[in-house]
């Protein structure tokens, strides 16, 4: 999630650390009993899901950390207040079932109760995320009220007595697929997989170019299994990548932006992405498997970019590598380590399988203790502590989505009743002059500016309900769409003047902020261009047949690499201007689609490789030359 959650206070007291413990322990194992048995009805559930996220945001993010008993006072009738609105429903249920919306009226305790929990939720999200998001839900909210002929009753029925609100499907993914992902990545977490995560990486590249920063590539790819959130795998992954990147020469800066754009992919990266991936599946009512699938060249081609942008870099400055001596062998990492990719593998077949995900992640976190049981150096601590401890890191892990979504439904609530969404279509388009560059250019600026202030859920949330209308109505795919404005939201994790994963990292570095922010988006630079190509060539979404789809990875692909390498001047060896010119033209030329302008980025790479491979020779001649000569001249 681009921005990330406050901290939350721990419990002062052994009582209130119970409570909490309690209360999260028992939010897990309901959802895990509903993924295993089915859930009750949809309101019932979502409501449920919010009643354990309020319970737990109260008591974990208390108005005054160490406050007086009127601030705790506080917190608790804001819990309270907000629990009566939920369970309300829950008793007039059968009530809520058969009105016919819009038409019977609400009650004066259906008004109140309706005004408490929007205000429960606003203040809930507040402490968990920070102010953007419930400040745009307000925005919105004032904008139906005063600006509408919407009246305040059918506004307010539409918020909190029907499921077009705070109950809505956003609310509903968070409760079904979030909550059991996120469980997931707690389970492989508390089974020691980081570690081989680590070492898988540090075995296959720590050895070669500038291999400390490919290491942070490979292992943050991986660690989007275990975490949904750029700054927690910046907190995870950086304390080892980035002193030794530092130790290889990479200067600090450089460190810092290669871990935070690493770290910020792992929300593209299949099988387990971030939390609006599952939101995009909803929407578009597909399974979440093909979400995944779609985002799979994508998530390849920004992996390629980081990864190329690291070894340009390398080797431009001379930087080695770790010696193998101080490296984990990989047929070692994978005899003591390789069984718990067993998890990861059962998602996989589980969806290919075509079971649903939360099924498959239920079975999948499950699975996650005892494979760590079957080796004496994977089973060292794992113990009933290790079950509970993922069971409450599961549930406190999920409360920034659950109230992120239920806040997001109020935004989604007002644009549905009062038809926001086709006004502000019809402004894009205008603004956009029925260009559909253009509008990709609006979005993508509209997604990082939103990003920059909320979470990746709801910013792409806000995408989907007001600008990707528009964009399908200029003639792109849907999916392509969606995916466009979800890459965006993520984006801003690491485009300045707001990019936490950058600063998190800046932070472990010891660099300049700024410094770092800007030579992220270098190193991030083709990714800002892949969503470009995704909605010109439906086929890097694996959309089509598979030739045109295997050319378009392998165009896209070079495009990418000569990107990397005229952005950094690198590419077989330094790169004059002339060439890195030539790079990045060819590059942009690959990346378009379209056989003619394929060849004629082709015939500018191929012409810089050749011009550098006669330098090299040249390069080489030269030397030799000066060693024969004292020969000669003996002679």
């Amino acid at each position: 999630m681009a921005q990330e959650e406050n901290v939350a206070t721990a419990p002062t007291t052994r009582a209130l650390r119970l409570l909490v413990g309690a209360v999260a322990v028992a939010m897990s194992l309901y959802h895990m009993w509903v993924a295993g048995f089915g859930p009750p009805e949809a309101v019932i559930f979502r409501g449920t899901h919010l009643l354990f996220a309020m319970t737990l945001v109260f008591l974990l993010y208390p108005l005054r950390p160490g406050g007086s008993a009127l601030a705790r006072a506080v917190d608790l009738a804001l819990l309270a207040l907000g629990c009566a609105a939920v369970l309300h429903i829950f008793v007039e249920y059968q009530v809520f079932i058969n009105r016919i919306i819009y038409i019977d009226e609400l009650t004066a305790w259906d008004k109140f109760y309706g005004v408490v929990l929007v205000l429960v939720v606003l203040e809930g999200t507040r402490r968990v995320i920070g102010w953007a998001l419930p400040l745009t839900s307000l925005v919105f909210i004032g904008y139906a009220a005063l600006f509408t002929q919407v009246k305040f009753p059918v506004l307010l029925e539409q918020l909190y007595y029907s499921t077009e609100g705070i109950f809505g499907s956003t609310l509903g993914v968070s409760a079904s697929y979030v909550m059991l992902f996120v469980l997931f990545g707690a389970f492989m977490e508390r089974s020691g997989t980081g570690q081989l995560f680590m070492d898988f990486a540090m075995s296959i590249t720590g050895h070669q170019a500038g291999g400390p920063g490919k290491v942070a590539v490979v292992s943050s790819s991986l660690f989007g299994t275990v975490s949904g959130s750029a700054v927690a795998n910046v907190m995870v992954d950086g304390p080892i990548t980035i002193p030794l990147m530092k130790r290889t020469g990479f200067k600090p800066p450089f460190a810092a932006a290669v871990e935070a754009v690493a770290s910020t992919g792992g929300q593209l990266m299949p099988p387990v992405m971030g939390a609006a991936a599952f939101v995009m599946a909803e929407f578009l009512a597909v399974p979440y498997a093909t979400v995944a699938l779609w985002a799979a060249i994508p998530a390849l081609l920004y992996y390629l970019a980081v990864f190329s942008a690291v070894h340009f870099v390398a080797k431009r400055e001379g930087l080695a590598g770790v010696p193998r001596a101080e490296l984990p062998r990989l047929p070692r990492v994978m005899v003591e380590r390789g069984h718990l990719f067993i998890p990861i593998v059962v998602i996989l077949i589980g969806l290919f399988m075509g079971y649903s995900a939360p099924l498959c992640a239920l079975v999948a976190a499950l699975t996650c203790l005892p494979v760590a049981l079957l080796r004496a150096l994977t089973r060292r601590g794992i113990g009933w502590r290790s079950v509970l401890g993922a069971l409450e890191d599961g549930a406190r892990n999920t409360l920034a989505v659950a109230m992120a979504c239920a806040c997001a439904g109020l935004v989604i609530g007002v644009v549905t009743i009062t038809g926001l969404g086709i006004t502000f279509t019809q402004v894009v388009i205008a603004l956009a002059q029925n260009s559909l560059v253009l509008a990709l250019v609006l979005t993508a600026m509209a997604g990082i500016v939103l990003g920059m202030g909320m979470p990746t859920t709801p910013a792409y949330i806000v995408m989907v309900s007001l600008l990707v209308p528009a964009i399908i109505k200029l003639g792109a795919a849907t999916p392509a769409a969606h995916m466009f404005a979800f890459y965006f939201a993520i984006l801003s994790a690491i485009t300045p003047p707001v990019a936490l994963a950058v600063f998190a990292a800046a932070g472990l570095a010891k660099a300049n902020m700024w410094a770092a922010g800007w030579a992220a988006m270098r190193a991030a630079a083709p990714a800002y261009i892949v969503p470009f190509m995704f909605v010109y060539e439906p086929a890097l979404l694996l959309i089509g047949d598979w030739t045109t789809s295997v050319l378009a990875t392998a165009s896209a692909s070079l495009g990418v690499i000569l990107l990397a390498g005229g952005a950094f001047g690198y590419l077989l060896r330094p790169a004059t201007a002339w060439q890195r010119a030539l790079l990045i033209v060819g590059a942009l030329l690959l990346i378009k689609p379209g056989w003619i302008t394929d060849l004629i980025g082709l015939a500018l790479g191929a012409l810089v490789v050749t011009a550098q491979w006669f330098s090299m020779r040249a390069a080489t001649r030269v030397p030799m030359a000066a060693a024969a000569a004292p020969g000669d001249d003996a002679a």
